[in-house]
């Protein structure tokens, strides 16, 4: 199997799987001076492997040789299956009739700190952070000189160092997200000397602020729609979306508000020039790394990137069997579903027939579209958001997954602009967001004067449930039902919440992950988040 085309250019990840092995799977052994040379080639491959972890699972298709051990890596440590799960199953988008152990716990949010899916996510992202450290380690000045590295080829290094570091800044933000205080380990700390310190969220979201702002000026400049030479690799302008995020969530992390710094990145990237793509639905095809909507993709290329997390989950565990072929896709695994308060977030508007991103929505084809027993699959509402096919109705090479997944895009910045003018930031205008608001409705809408609201309308609430009709499905809705205080409390109560059929508040601990018992046991410095 060739390695995973993440990034546009071809030699970038066309090497086999042997040159991954340039990086360790145990980062106890750095790589040795004569893996790395003087050439461009190892380098690239070694970068190849950071970003190939946040698409699939190990070195060999279908999750084989997997990175993180002791936990399976297809359903567990996949970075996108994983964050798939920990974000939509404990909210009011998604449920999984599925009996893994501990899946269930997410439906009702009854998780401890034992929690396998949990463990593969926290791994996968520590597996993340470790890779980029050797690479930051084996690529500094002084090892590059020892090499002989020639000036041109060191000038791409350079650039190379930033993408490592936005990775590592990346898996850092999701740790803050979902777990607030964690081990911090860095190029400078030596490797298995001892054991890592926790770091305090506080000052987790200033290092991942100050990366972010730092690589910032060795990123690829940003480009709309597909280049071949760079598509999938992180640019300034996705460094400025990610920060846009950091801001937004800054309340919830560490209790200060940044929304005016959340505004000034959105603007950044508003400056850019990417477009909203013309149909809701082609955002998520198989040639949607055309968009010009896309920021920054988890890039799949059929039989390359196959594995059973990744897009492959996406596409084949909420599609109908009747629906399958129409999308292209592996199979119809039916284990996750819609909650009936996801349909009646789109109720609201009472315009259901008119809204293209409810049509995704598949009500027809549920025994029931309340989920009266938790482990039938036929209960829940089916989804169809995403498709193997292209815009044009034609199909890729085969049905392993092509669709790239959207992990940051034009759409998040414009709802990131109008909340944090909502809630108070300066540098953005109210009529400013109420365009950007209505921009993204009116794409929904298929330009229907039905779409627009007006100034009055633009509410707190409005933006959490327009960003539950604009992202659901997405991997999002945790953060937000979090940062809007509903994630928990009793404010806001759907089915199965709290395991009570028709929902009950939980524990405030809930809005955070614990940090996995192993790790607790296994590190003397780290203290478990208060409650678990």
């Amino acid at each position: 199997m060739t390695v995973v085309m993440l990034f546009g250019f071809t030699t970038f990840l066309t090497s086999c799987l042997g040159d991954l092995d340039t990086l360790p799977i145990d980062p106890n052994e750095p790589v040795g001076e004569t893996t790395y040379g003087k050439e461009l080639g190892a380098y690239k491959s070694a970068l190849a492997k950071i970003y190939a972890g946040y698409a699939i699972s190990g070195n060999e298709a279908g999750d084989g040789e997997s990175d993180v051990a002791g936990v399976d890596g297809g359903s567990q440590a996949s970075f996108l299956r994983a964050l798939w799960n920990l974000q939509q199953l404990p909210t009011d988008e998604a449920h999984c009739c599925w009996n893994d152990v501990g899946i269930d716990r997410f439906n009702y949010m009854t998780w401890d700190a034992g929690n396998v899916f949990i463990k593969g996510m926290y791994y996968r992202l520590y597996y993340q952070v470790n890779l980029a450290n050797e690479y930051l380690r084996e690529t500094t000045d002084e090892k590059l000189a020892s090499r002989g590295v020639e000036s041109s080829v060191k000038a791409e290094i350079t650039t190379y160092r930033a993408d490592a570091r936005f990775m590592r800044a990346l898996a850092y933000f999701y740790l803050l997200d979902m777990f607030r205080n964690v081990p911090f380990v860095t190029e400078a700390d030596e490797v298995g000397k001892v054991a890592p310190k926790q770091i305090m969220a506080k000052d987790l979201f200033t290092y991942i602020e100050q990366e972010l702002i730092d690589c910032d000026k060795d990123l690829i400049e940003p480009f709309v729609g597909y280049n071949s030479k760079y598509y999938g690799r992180a640019t300034k302008a996705a460094a400025w979306a990610l920060l846009s995020r950091l801001y937004l969530n800054a309340q919830a992390y560490i209790g200060e508000a940044k929304y005016t710094e959340s505004i000034t990145y959105s603007n950044k990237v508003l400056g850019v020039g990417y477009e909203l793509e013309t149909k809701y639905a082609d955002m998520f095809k198989a040639d949607n790394g055309k968009s010009r909507e896309m920021i920054f993709p988890i890039r799949y290329e059929g039989a390359n990137t196959q594995t059973w997390g990744g897009m492959t989950f996406l596409l084949c565990s909420f599609v109908p069997s009747s629906l399958q072929e129409s999308i292209n896709a592996q199979g119809a695994w039916q284990g996750n579903r819609a909650r009936v308060s996801l349909q009646k977030t789109f109720e609201k508007e009472n315009v259901l027939s008119s809204d293209s991103r409810y049509s995704m929505l598949k009500p027809d084809l549920a025994d029931n579209i309340d989920i009266l027993t938790p482990s039938r699959y036929k209960d829940g509402i089916p989804v169809v958001k995403y498709s193997n096919m292209n815009k044009d109705g034609s199909k890729p090479a085969s049905n392993i997954a092509y669709t790239d997944f959207p992990l940051l895009r034009l759409g998040e910045i414009y709802l990131n602009y109008a909340e944090a003018v909502l809630r108070g930031g300066s540098g953005g205008t109210s009529a400013m967001a109420l365009t950007y608001v209505n921009d993204l409705r009116k794409r929904a809408y298929n330009n229907s004067s039905s779409a627009t609201i007006s100034s009055s309308d633009l509410t707190l609430d409005f933006i959490l449930d327009e960003r539950g009709r604009e992202f659901f499905f997405e991997a999002q809705r945790r953060t937000d039902l979090v940062r809007f205080d509903k994630l928990t409390t009793s404010s806001y109560v759907w089915q199965w919440k709290g395991g009570a059929f028709n929902g009950i508040a939980v524990d405030k601990k809930f809005n955070v992950y614990p940090i996995p018992a192993d790790d607790i046991g296994s590190n003397p410095n780290l203290t478990q988040y208060t409650g678990y």
